[in-house]
């Protein structure tokens, strides 16, 4: 895996804008590239927030699964 474009340290984000500027920050990924998502829970309902949004764009691999960092790696397919 070549290094992410974008590193995303979630619980930097202010709640309020959290989801919108997480998956922003997905949209400006170049296709073939990643981004890495660090957060301090499972980010599941934003993954499928995602996958809703923008069904088989991106493949999602976990790297750390907790308890207390999640670091997930998002490829723009």
């Amino acid at each position: 895996m070549a290094d992410p474009v974008i590193i995303i340290n979630a619980p930097l984000i202010p709640p309020p804008v959290k989801h919108q500027a997480i998956l922003a920050a997905f949209d400006a990924v170049p296709q073939g590239f990643s981004a890495l998502l660090i957060n301090d829970h499972d980010p599941k309902p934003l993954l499928y927030q995602l996958d809703a949004e923008q069904p088989g764009v991106f493949a999602v691999e976990y790297q750390e699964r907790g308890p207390s960092r999640f670091a997930i790696v998002v490829t723009r397919n």
